[in-house]
């Protein structure tokens, strides 16, 4: 049996090591802020409060960098029109389907393109600068749009509500 005691030696012991804890508590660290970084970040749209009514706006609100040309969108929801407001001029509004012109047979309508157009099939209103129309194109500089809309049942008159945001033109 002293045979036996000789031949088991004593476990080795590692000894501790501080530099190595300190590296797998710094990696653990950052992997749990990019993990929080991901699950709380904000992208697109998802931080702002705009309307239920309003489903998009192009551009989005304090857009920073938006060329001269741009359109502004507004996609409402189904059931409401709108008019748009930029700069404090209120856009005189086509709508898609409606047309005081004459047309020939299998002529096809057109909207003026100097107004803003309404499309009540998509509940969608747009403007596009263009020469002739109240805004001919965006200077640079910062710029308001409003967007005035209503449940067509309501009608404007009784139940009109705004919604305002700006954007900077580059």
């Amino acid at each position: 049996m002293s045979d036996l005691m000789e031949d088991v030696q004593p476990a080795v012991r590692r000894r501790f090591d501080r530099g190595l804890l300190i590296a797998c508590l710094v990696i653990a660290g950052g992997l749990a802020l990019i993990i929080w970084g991901m699950t709380s970040a904000l992208t697109g749209s998802d931080g702002v409060e705009r309307p239920d009514a309003i489903e998009d706006l192009v551009p989005v609100e304090n857009a920073v960098q938006v060329v001269q040309q741009s359109s502004v969108i507004v996609d409402l929801q189904f059931g409401y029109e709108a008019v748009l407001i930029i700069d404090g001029i209120e856009l005189e509004t086509s709508r898609i389907g409606e047309s005081t012109q004459d047309l020939e047979p299998g002529q096809q309508q057109t909207t003026d393109p100097r107004t803003a157009v309404f499309d009540p099939g998509n509940a969608r209103i747009s403007f596009q600068p263009t020469e002739g129309a109240p805004i001919e194109s965006f200077s640079q500089g910062l710029h308001t749009a409003q967007v005035i809309y209503w449940r067509i049942e309501d009608g404007r008159e009784n139940g009109a509500r705004s919604y305002r945001w700006t954007f900077n033109v580059v």
